[in-house]
């Protein structure tokens, strides 16, 4: 199997203003106190890594990392940047309205932060309000201009479909002010709903209601369509870009490159090796501040080939392009289509994949039942 000659960095900051109504991450909104101590751990941890492919991505995530004050921020890039980064790195950042300031967005851009990911999931105040965020679509206006204001021209927006209460309606307006922004990447993701969060817990007791499977899909189908019409490239099911500001970080984790996790509960992928941090930030602290590195890593998968063949094809049908079967040939020396012959015939006579000029690839049937056909290779 080749050896990657490239790593992203991801770092988690779990903290957060509040948490929101369908949030299961690792995050919190009552620790502040333990920001400062956080941090040096996190920076103790990247100290400790012995990198030595290129850092090609860097991704600061959570939580809010915009909640915490930006001068750790700028410790953590300026950590990094210690190894070797290199001079093309994406960097981004994870920001929601109500947290971030023009003095912040500034601190971001002077240390190397070229890629600012913003938070709306909707447009409509109400809906907003229902799923426990924290800001109005006027804050999310605000931050928008500033993050333009200071100079970044790479923008994510993130919006939501499928959230309970939410008409095709909502997302047109939500689309249509958000087109008028003109971001260069949109993400839209289905509302999951996990156990044990509030928005759970409202559901059933039946005091929100979800939209029903089909009205779901329109919504995607809705999404897509008028994303495209608008000179946005459809590149993963949940994602969308003008050409050449595909997330790079994302991209990356679906061609199977590797990325070191930093940070409590952050998980990384490393010489065939699938592993995470502790779940519990006092323990992760502690553990690096003696040294005890091992003590917070949680090995959840040493790879076989077989089984980073599968994970390989299930993560490239993540991709709307899907799999070049060269690049897999390159990567494996062996062809998918023969590896695979008896999935590949069950999807393709269900018509949820197309093989054709030398890729294996989603139908839109499959789209709408991607789920099946990652089935097939877990």
């Amino acid at each position: 199997m080749l050896k990657n000659n490239e790593i992203g960095i991801y770092v988690h900051i779990p903290f957060c203003k509040k948490k929101c109504d369908y949030c299961d991450f690792i995050s919190y909104c009552n620790k502040d106190n333990l920001i400062k101590d956080y941090v040096e751990a996190l920076k103790i941890e990247i100290q400790s890594q012995n990198i030595k492919p290129e850092i090609t991505t860097i991704y600061i995530g959570g939580g809010t990392p915009s909640y915490i004050d930006s001068k750790y921020i700028i410790e953590i890039i300026g950590k990094i940047k210690e190894k070797k980064v290199s001079p093309n790195a994406e960097i981004t950042i994870e920001v929601n309205p109500g947290t971030v300031t023009k003095e912040k967005l500034e601190d971001y851009k002077i240390c190397g932060i070229n890629r600012i990911s913003i938070g709306l999931q909707s447009t409509n105040n109400i809906l907003l309000k229902e799923i426990g965020r924290i800001h109005d679509f006027d804050q999310f206006i605000e931050t928008y201009k500033l993050a333009q204001k200071v100079g970044f021209k790479n923008i994510n927006v993130d919006l939501m479909l499928g959230l309970p209460n939410q008409r095709i309606k909502d997302l047109k307006e939500s689309l249509e002010q958000v087109l008028k922004l003109k971001p260069k990447h949109i993400s839209v993701y289905s509302l999951i709903v996990e156990d044990g969060t509030p928005i759970a817990n409202k559901i059933e007791k039946g005091e929100l209601q979800l939209p029903d499977e089909e009205l779901e899909r329109n919504m995607y189908w809705f999404v897509k369509n008028t994303l495209e019409l608008n000179g946005y490239k459809h590149y993963e099911i949940s994602n969308f870009a003008k050409k050449g500001y595909e997330s790079k970080h994302n991209l990356n984790c679906w061609n199977q490159k590797e990325y070191i996790g930093i940070g409590v509960a952050a998980h990384s992928y490393r010489d065939i090796t699938r592993y995470s941090n502790t779940e519990n930030i006092e323990e992760y602290i502690e553990n690096v501040k003696k040294g005890e590195f091992n003590k917070n890593k949680i090995i959840h998968e040493v790879q076989k080939e077989d089984d980073a063949k599968k994970e390989y094809m299930l993560l490239g049908l993540r991709k709307i392009n899907g799999i070049d079967i060269s690049q897999f040939k390159n990567k494996f020396g062996d062809n998918p289509i023969y590896l695979f012959r008896n999935e590949l015939k069950k999807l393709t006579d269900e018509k949820l994949i197309i093989i054709d000029n030398n890729t294996i690839r989603l139908t839109n049937k499959g789209l709408d039942l991607a789920n099946l056909v990652w089935e097939e290779f877990i």
